[in-house]
């Protein structure tokens, strides 16, 4: 098996299985997608960054950089910007943007919610998209969570007033606790089932939590019109904190409150359901 760093021109790379999206361009037309110093502070001027005025797509806690690495090839007509707090795997996402000449993407060290505060004029990004958020199981940790109404609102104040937020997790626990707090700032789905622009997984974890059986939850929405900026900043320090235990055996058939449908069931429950047949013949 190679390295990354025996990849050749023309090479697919793979995890767990699954091609990585795109292939590896002869090295003269390789792009330069590190974000390597982000400005003290200030809405930065992306027409500037990217040398062309585009709809802007964020991918945060965007992780070895799949999902954005997919959207910048199937849609070049915007710009991509993915953050996370973790160096190693900016710099895995980094090289294959690089390799696979994708000039519409960039890739920067940063957190999530201070990215949206300092770096993002208000109603200027056309996507938000949020995978996987660490739940930090650790109770000591658990202010590290980004997924807080905080947050939140800086998103509703972040997007266009048509701007999509995709949100994803596979703890049961967190989504239990953010599914209510989305309907108060967007109008807000859920999403039954994959994806279908990438039904093998738009991640790594995503593809992973799949394998180990793990109920994956997803959902979409746009900004309520009947909330301003101010009074969303308001709301947020009206609701609760994410202050849960991300460790709990959650019924991972409870999303919200509300029974939902699951695409994989135990084997006790079909072997119930199986003897109830039976017993009613």
């Amino acid at each position: 098996m190679k390295s990354a760093n025996d990849r050749r021109e023309g090479d697919v790379e793979y995890e767990f299985g699954i091609p990585i999206p795109g292939r590896i361009l002869p090295e003269d037309q390789w792009a330069r997608t590190a974000l390597k110093k982000l400005p003290p502070e200030g809405p930065i001027d992306w027409a500037q960054v990217f040398g062309r005025t585009a709809p802007l797509i964020l991918d945060i806690g965007c992780g070895n950089g799949r999902f954005t690495l997919a959207s910048a090839i199937r849609r070049p007509e915007f710009d991509h910007v993915g953050i996370d707090i973790l160096p190693v795997v900016i710099r895995y996402a980094t090289r294959r943007a690089n390799q696979r000449g994708l000039w519409n993407v960039r890739f920067a060290v940063c957190g999530g919610h201070e990215f949206l505060d300092r770096y993002i004029a208000p109603h200027s990004v056309q996507e938000i998209h949020v995978y996987h958020p660490q739940p930090y199981k650790d109770p000591r940790k658990q202010h590290k969570r980004l997924l807080s109404p905080e947050f939140l609102a800086l998103v509703f104040r972040s997007l266009f007033p048509d701007g999509l937020f995709v949100l994803q997790t596979d703890n049961a626990a967190y989504w239990r606790y953010v599914r209510p707090l989305m309907d108060k700032f967007f109008n807000f789905h859920d999403q039954e089932g994959p994806w279908p622009d990438m039904p093998e997984g738009r991640t790594r974890r995503e593809i992973y939590a799949r394998l180990k059986g793990l109920p994956v939850f997803r959902g979409y929405g746009t900004p309520r019109t009947d909330l301003s900026d101010t009074q969303a900043m308001e709301l947020a320090k009206q609701l609760p904190p994410p202050v849960f235990s991300a460790a709990e055996k959650a019924d991972p058939l409870a999303v919200a409150g509300r029974p939902r449908r699951s695409t994989a069931r135990s084997f006790r429950q079909k072997r119930a359901e199986k003897w109830r047949k039976r017993r009613n013949s």
